[in-house]
């Protein structure tokens, strides 16, 4: 088979063990992000596999119906970026295996670096020690601090536990029944929303991103935040409400951030958050750790050879297997 790979930045993929599962298959590797059609139906003429990496890419009916060989695209956790209704419309299988119970420790860690880089400002000083500048101004600890934790799922559970290890007091807001299964962990649970930016010196977001919760982070509820206080958000970039998380920075409330995630990625350099000397930013590593690339292209290869073999796995739209079916 013809097997397309696209937006491997850095050619990270043929460094995994589980690369070698594509053996005896045409695979081409892309390590550029492009979105004008005319390239990718150029790229993409031939594939009979397409290959994503988590939601770099956005698929939808105008690339599609010029992909007329194509027939099944891989990838791995929610497909927000692919648009299955369009797939199943020109024969298309997706197939997307969801995350198992366990949780993401990598996205759990980089949260933690974060929160540690921010609040005693790592980056700044180093860039400051750099330039023959040395102890350049004061930073927080963490110890007997307040840690607000919006969202008590897998990754926001583990973050809770990191600040009680760190002797931080540990605040939850979430779900009606995520309050309570922070209450049963042994976690106090904040009054409202609004009181747990209020009252906490830092706040790390960790709730599901669906259209729902897209905004649920308002400009009001950075305003109440303290002036020493920190935002840390390695969840999606739309759970803030557009454009107040920059405009929150530059008012001082918060005081600082620690952001891994952007509305549109890529981000090329002329980002507004990357000019604020109180914001820690990293290019969306979170799950960014080979331990992590191993399991997941592990899955998804898995789902390569299942169709390969004749017997698609974890199809997202079913109806497309009828389809084929009858024709």
């Amino acid at each position: 088979m013809k097997i397309a790979i696209l937006d491997d930045y850095n050619d990270e993929l043929r460094t995994l063990a589980c690369f070698k599962m594509l053996a005896g298959h045409e695979v081409t590797v892309w390590n550029d992000h492009v979105e004008d059609l005319l390239v990718l139906e150029e790229r993409l003429r031939d594939a009979e596999v397409l290959v994503l990496i988590r939601e770099r890419m956005k698929v939808g009916a105008p690339l599609l119906e010029r992909l007329k060989k194509l027939r099944l695209i891989s990838q791995r956790g929610d497909t927000p970026n692919i648009d299955a209704a369009a797939c199943t419309r020109f024969g298309v299988i997706l197939s997307s295996r969801k995350p198992g119970t366990e949780p993401s420790y990598a996205t759990a860690e980089l949260t933690w670096g974060l929160l540690i880089a921010a609040m005693r400002r790592i980056p700044q000083k180093m860039a400051a020690l750099k330039a023959g500048h040395w102890q350049q101004g004061l930073g927080y600890g963490l110890h007997g601090k307040t840690l607000g934790i919006l969202g008590f799922g897998r990754i926001g559970a583990v973050v809770a536990g990191y600040g009680k290890a760190f002797g931080m007091k540990v605040r939850v807001w979430a779900r009606e029944g995520a309050r309570a299964r922070a209450q049963a962990a042994g976690y106090a649970v904040a009054a409202s929303q609004a009181a747990l930016f209020e009252e906490c010196d830092a706040v790390s977001l960790h709730v599901k991103y669906v259209p729902e919760t897209r905004g649920i982070v308002s400009a009001a509820d950075l305003a109440r935040m303290k002036p020493s206080a920190v935002l840390v958000n390695t969840g999606r970039a739309g759970l803030i409400e557009q454009g107040a998380l920059e405009a929150a920075l530059r008012a001082g409330r918060p005081g600082m951030a620690g952001i891994d995630v952007y509305e549109k990625e890529p981000v090329t350099g002329n980002h507004p958050l990357l000019a604020l000397d109180n914001v820690v930013c990293t290019p969306h590593i979170g799950y960014m750790e080979f331990g992590v690339f191993e399991r997941n292209f592990r899955d998804v290869f898995d789902q390569v050879l299942a169709y390969a073999a004749g017997k698609p796995v974890d199809v997202v739209n079913p109806e497309v297997l009828k389809q084929s079916q009858k024709s």
